[in-house]
């Protein structure tokens, strides 16, 4: 298990069957980027691109992706900034820390005009299986 220091864009339509590591996928299509665990336990990592999820600035060589990437589902609850490709550790949080940001995060998705959490997540699952196959 390696830890990766910088993810280099590829801009794709659909996400690849196999994701590599040190690759973050930016989807402009399904308005998505996907990239393996930064801290190199393999596992992928999607970040859906809206005002109330994520947004992405690309200078014309590296992408940074705001706000930061907080994997608390998985085992490794690995967390981190995307900064212009390079992968920037930030400090673990604790389980209340999680919680209230996960609150927040169902709050703002909630604002968003037309989309339900439930619905917009199942729509995004089923893009996402259709991608990989």
């Amino acid at each position: 298990m390696t830890a990766v220091g910088f993810l280099r864009p590829q801009f794709v339509e659909s996400f690849p069957a196999a994701m590599e590591q040190e690759v973050l996928y930016v989807s402009i299509a399904y308005n998505t980027c996907g990239h393996l665990c930064c801290c190199g336990c393999g596992q992928e990592v999607i970040t859906p691109l809206s005002p109330a999820q994520w947004s992405f600035t690309y200078d014309g060589e590296n992408v940074s992706l705001t706000p930061s990437v907080g994997n608390w589902a998985l085992s490794c609850q690995s967390h981190y900034w995307i900064r212009k490709g390079k992968v920037q550790w930030s400090r673990r949080y604790s389980p209340d820390e999680v919680a209230e940001n996960r609150e927040r995060d169902r709050h703002k998705l909630a604002q968003q005009p037309g989309e339900t959490m439930g619905g917009r997540f199942t729509r995004m699952r089923r893009r996402l299986g259709a991608w990989r196959w």
